[in-house]
């Protein structure tokens, strides 16, 4: 019985593979290039920015697999690592078989350089975007290195609510969180808002900072820290507020 091939990643593939080697990988078609007898396609699974290139015969493919393979599209493809004609990388797939797993109908996302605008609307596919994949893997980064120092010196790592009751600076707005339907709220015989009758029997927020919190589990944990998320109400659009 032939050994079914482990999936394995594009960033693995493109660094360390063998010419030579069977694979197997799994992702989306970023663009794809056909001409009568072959069809190049760039696919991507998220493991890195870069893309892998894979190639098939137009005789290996049925005219619905042809009509299916757009870009969007989700691939299955199982081949040969040969050595790359071009020089954009080092190795590329060879393919003995593709399924397409899903299609994509007007998929937005073009090879070409969007809008922050245009992304916005289709927040969804934004993490497959150059950009946006950069800046969260940057994060990501950034935040492993954070908690890994913090770690190694032994500080612990609070998880601050972030529904309070407590304006914990005094300064700045803060969101309001309720389940009370606006313009329908109960009312107090002062013509207050009774938050008695909200989800948390009170008036609540969204927290403007871990601080306090943190002091308190500072008296019994001694070295602590948080990373939020925090929030602020006020219309601050600068470089050091991000909504």
């Amino acid at each position: 019985m032939k050994k079914a091939l482990q999936k394995r990643k594009i960033k693995e593939l493109l660094v360390t593979a063998q010419v030579g080697a069977q694979a197997y990988v799994q992702g989306w078609v970023r663009t794809k290039r056909a001409s009568k007898n072959v069809m190049f396609i760039a696919l991507n699974d998220g493991s890195t920015l870069h893309n892998l290139q894979v190639v098939a015969t137009a005789e290996q493919l049925s005219e619905a697999t042809l009509q299916s393979i757009t870009a969007g599209a989700s691939l299955c493809v199982e081949g040969v690592l040969v050595a790359s004609q071009g020089q954009a990388q080092r190795v590329e797939l060879q393919a003995n078989k593709i399924s397409v797993l899903g299609t994509a109908v007007d998929y937005p996302l073009q090879p070409k350089r969007h809008s922050f605008e245009f992304l916005r609307d289709i927040a969804h596919l934004r993490f497959r975007t150059n950009t946006f994949g950069a800046v969260f893997r940057v994060r990501h980064a950034v935040s492993y290195a954070i908690h890994q120092f913090f770690h190694e010196r032994g500080f612990a790592y609070l998880h601050t609510p972030i529904i309070t009751g407590v304006d914990a600076e005094g300064a700045g707005e803060m969101f309001n969180v309720t389940t009370l339907e606006a313009g329908q709220a109960p009312r107090s015989p002062q013509g207050d808002v009774d938050y008695s009758q909200d989800f948390f029997r009170q008036k609540t927020h969204l927290t403007v900072s871990g601080q306090l919190e943190a002091e308190a589990a500072a008296l019994g944990l001694a070295e602590v820290y948080t990373f939020g998320p925090t929030f602020r109400a006020e219309n601050s659009n600068t470089a050091r507020h991000l909504a």
